[in-house]
């Protein structure tokens, strides 16, 4: 793959990844919740459903992703669930304050986080389209070879932790300005609105 052409996707996927959403709107709700706990299991739910989904684009399996619509619909219906999920944690979660080093422990475990940010990432109809309609317009796939694969699933990798890292930085630095039980109980609650209103739009999309 040229330089050029690695160029133009990093660039277009940046854009992607960073443009609001579902994706976006979780890890931010997340993060003004419960700061940089667990983060990096969310993060790499994302990172393993979007390689999932360049390599649907990449192998020539847009058509059977199409035909098996079911197993599409399942996986969106329980991405939302997920979302559903996390958003009555969030509402019913005890306040911690921004004071205290250690956080209150969700019972959330990493694996939880994990898989629960990949269903959403391939319920998420942001990340279908961009891997299955706009991807084919950056790069060319029936050229694509095998180190151009690599050199892409290594954009991915990169880029996406950067951004989604960026958010969860800024987002617990946010939480930081608020120090007393009352407000952190009304982030909670906010931001678990937010989160189930980011499953009704996987689910309704």
């Amino acid at each position: 793959m040229s330089f050029y052409g690695l160029l133009i996707f990093s660039s277009v996927y940046l854009l992607a990844v960073a443009t609001p959403g579902p994706g976006v709107a979780a890890i931010i709700a997340r993060s003004l919740s419960r700061g940089t706990q667990g983060a990096l299991a969310f993060i790499a739910g994302f990172l393993i459903g979007d390689i999932i989904w360049f390599t649907v684009a990449a192998t020539g399996l847009a058509a059977l992703a199409q035909t098996a619509r079911l197993v599409f619909v399942i996986i969106k219906y329980a991405g939302a669930v997920y979302l559903l999920y996390l958003a009555y944690r969030m509402w019913t979660a005890p306040p911690a304050v921004a004071a205290e080093e250690k956080l209150v422990d969700t019972g959330q475990k990493p694996t939880q986080l994990f898989f629960g940010s990949l269903a959403l990432t391939l319920a998420n109809p942001k990340t279908a389209i961009f891997f299955l309609a706009l991807l084919p317009t950056v790069v060319r796939l029936e050229e694509l070879t095998v180190v151009g694969f690599v050199e892409i699933v290594t954009v991915i990798s990169i880029g996406l932790p950067l951004v989604l890292g960026g958010y969860v930085l800024l987002a617990a630095r946010a939480r930081r300005m608020f120090k007393s039980e009352r407000a952190v109980r009304t982030i909670n609650r906010s931001t678990g609105a937010a989160m189930a209103c980011a499953a009704v739009a996987v689910a309704t999309r």
